[in-house]
């Protein structure tokens, strides 16, 4: 194996380990229970109870991906979403809703969340919008 190969393996070792999820639920059952799941697909997870605690993460850390509860059709993430965009446009953002609102998919979509599912969802689920949307970074890099 040359140095380039061996190079080229720990870039793409670290870039595997380094994919930093932000997980930001109010519900903290929900939030053990999901971060579980990503920290099962090899993500390191940064766990926030309250959208404040998300936003301030944000300002401190680097993510890669921000998934964003939505507790109510008052849609309380929004602030959350907006700041992720206004940190870096191009982090994938993932709103779940306790319960599907259409006035609420479309303000999140507006706002550049890639996606809007309501929960449960399934570990596969939530595997494959997280893998999806990251994919075509990891290609970038």
């Amino acid at each position: 194996m040359t140095a380039r190969t061996a190079g080229h393996r720990a870039t793409e070792q670290h870039q595997f380990f380094s994919r930093k999820v932000l997980l930001v639920d109010e519900d903290y059952g929900d939030l053990r229970h999901y971060a579980e799941i990503l920290e099962q697909q090899g993500y390191e997870v940064r766990m926030c109870a309250s959208y404040d605690e998300g936003a301030q993460c944000l300002d401190c850390e680097p993510f890669d991906f921000v998934v964003v509860s939505q507790g109510s059709r008052a849609f309380e993430g929004r602030a959350l979403v907006e700041r992720v965009v206004m940190v870096d446009r191009h982090i994938p953002v993932l709103v779940l809703a306790r319960c599907a609102d259409m006035n609420c998919y479309l303000e999140a979509m507006q706002l550049g969340a890639v996606d809007y599912l309501e929960k449960p969802l399934t570990p596969s689920e939530l595997a494959r919008v997280v893998e999806t949307h990251l994919r075509p970074r990891q290609m970038a890099a």
